[in-house]
C-alpha cells in the first residue's frame, strides 16, 4: 500500500495490514516517542490502526488537540485503575474542568484534608505508568459491554449503551479493568510520564501537560468562583435527573422535554433576577461589566439583565465597547504583522474612562461611533447623560481586564463573567468539554447569521481559543459573580441544527477530523423536537433565531 507521510513529505510502500506504529518506527521522524496518534486521510486513528489501502498519514503528539485528548483519556484510565487497586469497591468520576486540570471525586469518599490518600493514589499511578502496560482495544457485542458495565457498577454507562442501536462497540482494557471511552487512547501507560495529582476541595485535581510545554504540567490556577458555579449547576442537573446523556435521553423518551425546557429557562430567569437585585442593593454601582468567551450568550444575557434592572427600578443603558476602537492606523499588530483587533490596546481606553467618569459627574457626553468599513471613529450627534438611577452596561472580551477601567473607581463597578459551563457528561468517565458546547452554538450562529460554513467556523476556532486564553480566562476570577448560560436541554436541541452543517465538511479538509468527532458526540443524544417550547427571550434564541431581542 502506498503511504504518503505528511510529516516527512515522502511516499513509501508498506504491506497490507501494516500498523501505524510500524510505519512510525520505519520513518525517521524526530521525537517519534512523543507521537501518540495520527490523522489518516483526516480521520483520527490510534497507532495500532492497520492500513488496508493507500492513505495520507499525519502523525501528531500531545501538542495537537486530539493528541491531548488521547493523553487525558489514557491518564484518566490509569487513575481509575490506581483507585481500583487501593479501593476495589470504589469508582472515580470526572466532575469539572477547573484550575487548569480535571476535578475528580471518588464515590462516597471525602478527601478534604487527606492529601496523604491522594499521594498514595498518585504513587500507584506512577507505578502503573512505569510498568508500561498496553491499552488494548477490543470490539465486542453491545450486549456483552452492557453486562461488563453492570458488573463493574458503571450503571450510567450501561444505561446509555442500552439506548444505542449499535450491535457492536469497542472497549479498552488496562490490566483487568475494562471501560469505554469517547475516543482513542495512547498505546501504553509508558507514554504518560508527565502528570500530577493534588488534593483539592473534597476531591482531587488531575493535572495534565501544558500543550505549549509538554514536559511540564499545567500551572495550577485557583478558581474558587468557577468551582462554585460548576458545583451549583451539577446539583441542578442531578435534581432534574439529567446529570448525563443517558438520563437526559430517558427524560426525552418519557415525554418530559417540555417540562425540562420550562424549568431550565425558569432557573436562568431566576438567576438573572437575583443578579439584578444584588446590583440594586449595592446602591453605588453605576457600571456593569460583562465578559465571557465566544458564544457564551453575552448579548442576550445583557439584554435580559437590563429588563430585570428596569423591574428593580433602575435605568440601564448599553454602552458598546466596539464604538471605542482606535482608528485603524493606531491598531496594534500581532506577531504576524496583522492588525490585532482582540488586543485591549485596540480600544481607546482614555476616551472610554473619561466618558464614564464624565457621566458620573453629571455631564452629558457625545457617544462615539466606529466605522468598520473606513476604520475611523466618528460622531453623529448621539449624546448620553445619566441621573441617580442610570446604570451603564458594557459587555465585551476585555470587560473584566482591570486595564479597561483603570481610571474608574472600583466602588461603582460590578463585574460579571458568563460562559456556557456544560455539566452534563456522556457518563461519569467521559465529560463534555464546555468549549464543545460553545463551538456548536457558534457553528449554528455563524451559518444562520454570518453566512459561514461549519468548515469556516472550525478553521477559525483555534485562533478564537487563543484569544480567549489571552484576553478573557486570566480575568474570570476577578468577577463579582458568574453566570452559567448553559441550558440542561440545549445539546439535544442543537443536534439537528449542527449535524447537517458538520456533514458538509469534506474529507480532504483537515477540519474533517473535528467534524467527525462532533458527529460522534451527537450520536449519543436523542433529539428534542419541540422547539416551540423555547421562549423567545431564551439565550438559545441568540443562536437558533426567533428571538424577540434585537441584535
Amino acid at each position: 500500500m502506498k503511504i504518503y507521510c505528511v510529516n516527512t513529505d515522502t511516499n513509501k510502500k508498506y504491506k497490507f495490514g501494516t500498523s501505524l506504529s510500524e510505519i512510525l518506527n520505519d520513518l525517521q521522524i524526530a521525537d517519534k516517542l512523543s507521537i501518540v496518534g495520527a490523522l489518516v486521510d483526516n480521520e483520527t486513528k490510534e497507532l495500532s490502526y492497520r492500513i488496508i489501502r493507500p492513505h495520507n498519514v499525519n502523525f501528531f503528539d500531545i501538542r495537537h488537540p486530539e493528541g491531548m485528548r488521547m493523553y487525558f483519556r489514557s491518564l484518566y484510565f490509569v487513575l481509575m485503575k490506581a483507585v481500583k487497586e487501593i479501593y476495589p469497591d470504589k469508582d472515580v468520576m470526572i466532575e469539572h474542568s477547573v484550575s487548569k486540570g480535571y476535578f475528580c471525586q471518588i464515590s462516597r469518599i471525602n478527601l478534604s484534608g487527606k492529601s496523604n490518600k491522594v499521594d498514595e493514589i498518585k504513587q500507584k499511578m506512577a507505578e502503573i505508568i512505569k510498568k508500561d502496560i498496553p491499552f488494548t482495544r477490543h470490539e465486542i457485542l453491545n450486549e456483552k459491554a452492557i453486562r461488563i458495565f453492570i458488573k463493574n457498577n458503571y450503571t450510567e454507562k450501561a444505561r446509555l449503551f442500552k439506548q444505542s442501536p449499535s450491535l457492536y462497540t469497542c472497549v479498552y482494557k488496562l490490566g483487568g479493568l475494562t471501560d469505554y471511552f469517547y475516543g482513542y487512547l495512547v498505546p501504553s501507560t509508558g507514554y504518560l510520564k508527565v502528570f500530577d495529582l493534588i488534593q483539592l476541595y473534597d476531591g482531587m485535581l488531575l493535572k495534565i501537560p501544558n500543550p505549549s510545554n509538554p514536559d511540564k504540567v499545567q500551572k495550577f490556577v485557583k478558581q474558587d468562583k468557577m468551582f462554585d458555579i460548576l458545583e451549583e449547576h451539577k446539583k441542578w442537573s442531578e435534581i432534574l435527573n439529567t446529570a448525563n446523556v443517558g438520563r437526559l435521553n430517558e427524560q426525552i423518551i418519557q415525554g418530559n422535554a417540555g417540562e425540562l425546557i420550562k424549568i431550565s429557562e425558569a432557573l436562568h430567569e431566576k438567576k438573572i433576577a437575583e443578579i439584578a437585585d444584588l446590583i440594586k442593593n449595592r446602591k453605588k454601582i453605576k457600571l456593569i461589566l460583562i465578559a465571557g468567551p465566544s458564544s457564551s450568550g453575552k448579548t442576550t444575557f445583557s439584554k435580559r439583565l437590563a429588563v430585570q434592572l428596569k423591574v428593580a427600578g433602575l435605568k440601564p443603558v448599553q454602552i458598546s465597547l466596539d464604538n471605542y476602537f482606535v482608528d485603524r492606523e493606531f491598531t496594534p499588530l500581532d506577531e504576524n504583522g496583522e492588525y490585532d483587533f482582540e488586543s485591549i490596546d485596540a480600544i481607546d481606553l482614555v476616551t472610554f474612562n473619561q466618558n464614564i467618569n464624565d457621566l458620573q459627574a453629571g455631564k452629558t457626553i457625545d457617544i462615539p461611533k466606529f466605522s468598520f468599513e473606513t476604520g475611523k471613529r466618528f460622531y453623529d450627534g448621539t449624546t448620553l447623560s445619566a441621573d441617580n438611577d442610570t446604570i451603564l452596561i458594557a459587555e465585551g472580551i476585555h470587560a473584566l481586564n482591570p486595564k479597561l477601567t483603570q481610571n474608574i473607581e472600583n466602588k461603582i463597578k460590578y463585574k460579571i463573567y458568563i460562559s456556557a459551563l456544560t455539566q452534563i457528561g456522556i457518563d461519569g468517565h467521559n465529560r463534555i468539554p464546555t468549549t464543545d458546547n460553545r463551538l456548536i452554538r457558534r457553528i449554528i450562529r455563524d451559518y444562520k447569521y454570518r453566512g459561514y460554513s461549519a468548515y469556516d467556523t472550525l478553521k477559525r476556532w483555534e485562533s478564537v481559543r487563543r484569544g480567549e486564553e489571552k484576553n478573557i480566562f486570566p480575568y474570570q476570577e476577578h468577577a463579582d459573580i458568574m453566570f452559567n448560560s448553559a441550558l440542561l436541554y440545549e445539546l439535544a436541541v442543537l443536534k439537528k441544527h449542527a449535524e447537517p452543517l458538520l456533514k458538509e465538511i469534506k474529507q480532504i479538509e483537515k477540519e474533517y477530523a473535528e467534524s467527525t468527532r462532533l458527529l460522534k458526540f451527537f450520536s449519543y443524544f436523542k433529539d428534542i423536537t419541540i422547539e416551540e417550547e423555547i421562549p423567545p427571550t431564551s439565550i438559545l434564541r441568540e443562536f437558533l433565531g426567533k428571538s424577540t431581542f434585537h441584535y
